[in-house]
């Protein structure tokens, strides 16, 4: 954990080679301000149709830790959308659900 699933309209989804770069960007954000182990990340898209609302939906999930503050997660949020924002030229809403490890179940 951390999981970072963004939803992107299938009429926008944007080729390989930039989903790849955005795939680098938010493993950096990852690794780099949650301080996750490289291991432990996921990123994932996925097309969606869209209803309405923002262009582009993004969900993560982590693991609550005492140094991922609300400003930490405030700065990992707005590096978040400006990646987004470079790679896709959506806006998006962004959302972090954070879990305390005792009530995360996982295998593999």
């Amino acid at each position: 954990m951390p999981n970072v699933t963004l939803y992107i309209p299938q009429d926008r989804m944007p080729p390989d080679d930039t989903l790849a770069a955005l795939t680098e960007r938010c493993t950096l954000l990852c690794t780099g301000i949650l301080q996750a182990a490289l291991t432990n990340v996921h990123v994932i898209f996925v097309a969606v149709r869209h209803g309405r609302g923002h262009p582009a939906f993004v969900e993560i999930q982590y693991r609550l830790e005492p140094f991922r503050t609300a400003a930490l997660m405030d700065q990992f949020m707005e590096e978040l959308d400006g990646a987004i924002g470079d790679s896709l030229h959506l806006t998006a809403r962004i959302r972090c659900f954070g879990y305390e490890a005792s009530s995360i179940h996982a295998r593999n």
